[in-house]
């Protein structure tokens, strides 16, 4: 009986090294696939990929694999970016992570793998995933901390047929001890941060090369103006730095961003009061659920609107494309263009961009 053949996502990076590892040893016959999504030169002159790509060499020599490389820069320019500055352009805060998971990883690449042979796909993602029934479910990972169904919570349920993820049952910590036994030259390599096309380099200067930046006013909710900002589209709710009111009103107390006037061009603020990014409820739309249908009433859950939140206890109402999200406790910075996503128990069952919270 012929092996079966796994395409592995590999980013230059531990985790998805280790994943390769991981159905090496199950016994499949493993193929790495690099992708590569974006080809402008970082902030030193240098194509951030570049050493990503020398890395997959090195642990693909290791493993005794075959790899490839693959283009898409096209393809996420037009799939995700293009949508990243139009959010941007708008005054709301875009999750392109997110978007390239359904776009890219889960679209283009699982294309291209399947062309290749595969009869799996598999990334290292920290989650789970089970196909029962003739339904794909998405699963919560064993280490909480790493969890990355929020990134995952637009792709399609179809997009995740012979989709596994090797690391769901491991730890990061354990990861790392399994790259270091294997000889696995990215055992401590750091992880990367930041957006993924944009990476460590300034944010601002990154962002002004694509969108000219429009000064405008900062005021407090009363209307007093107290300073300058430099583009609202710099700034995110609840932000404390980089406002440049130091010593206004006091030194007791700090300001806060609490809303983006996009007609006016108006950064509006908030001194020691946070009272004012606090909601009850929000709303989303662009929906996708996985593995799951909602009810046509009201239903309970539990709900993060953004990475690092722990999951809040929420209550749901889906009417056509629109979720209304009622929070048992208020919630500090629901963002417009953020995205809600819900949980049942360890499945991740969808999410949607946020539209509107409701104070």
């Amino acid at each position: 009986m012929s092996k079966k053949t796994a395409v592995v996502g590999l980013s230059g990076g531990v985790d998805s090294s280790v994943a390769a590892l991981l159905l090496k040893e199950q016994g499949y016959n493993v193929i790495g696939l690099f992708m590569l999504n974006w080809e402008e030169q970082g902030e030193n002159g240098a194509c951030t990929a570049e050493e990503d790509f020398a890395d997959v060499r090195r642990v693909c020599a290791t493993l005794d694999i075959p790899y490839y490389s693959v283009n898409f820069a096209k393809e996420y320019y037009d799939r995700v970016f293009a949508y990243f500055l139009k959010e941007y352009a708008a005054g709301r805060t875009p999750n392109p992570d997110v978007l390239c998971n359904r776009e890219i990883k889960f679209g283009p690449f699982r294309e291209y793998a399947e062309g290749m042979g595969a009869d799996v796909i598999a990334t290292g993602h920290y989650c789970g995933i089970s196909h029962e029934s003739g339904r794909n479910r998405l699963l919560k990972a064993r280490d909480a901390g790493k969890d990355q169904t929020y990134f995952l919570n637009q792709v399609r349920e179809k997009q995740l047929d012979r989709v596994i993820f090797p690391l769901q049952g491991l730890t990061k910590p354990e990861v790392r001890k399994i790259a270091e036994q294997n000889g696995l030259a990215v055992a401590k390599k750091r992880d990367s941060t930041g957006i993924c096309f944009i990476g460590e380099r300034n944010f601002r200067n990154f962002l002004k090369t694509y969108l000219p930046a429009q000064p405008g006013e900062i005021r407090t909710l009363e209307g007093e103006k107290v300073g300058m900002h430099e583009g609202l589209m710099y700034y995110t709710l609840g932000q404390r730095k980089g406002l440049g009111l130091g010593g206004m009103h006091g030194e007791e107390g700090r300001w806060f961003v609490v809303k983006k006037d996009v007609a006016d061009n108006i950064l509006y603020v908030s001194h020691g009061d946070e009272g004012p990014l606090y909601s009850r409820a929000c709303t989303a739309r662009e929906l996708n659920f996985i593995g799951f249908e909602p009810p046509a009433g009201e239903f309970e859950c539990t709900a993060k609107f953004r990475y690092r939140q722990p999951e809040q206890k929420v209550r749901v109402k889906v009417e056509g494309d629109e979720m209304h999200i009622t929070f048992a406790e208020r919630q500090r910075a629901v963002t417009e263009g953020q995205y809600a996503v819900i949980y049942l128990g360890e499945q991740c069952i969808g999410g949607g961009v946020i539209t509107e919270a409701e104070k």
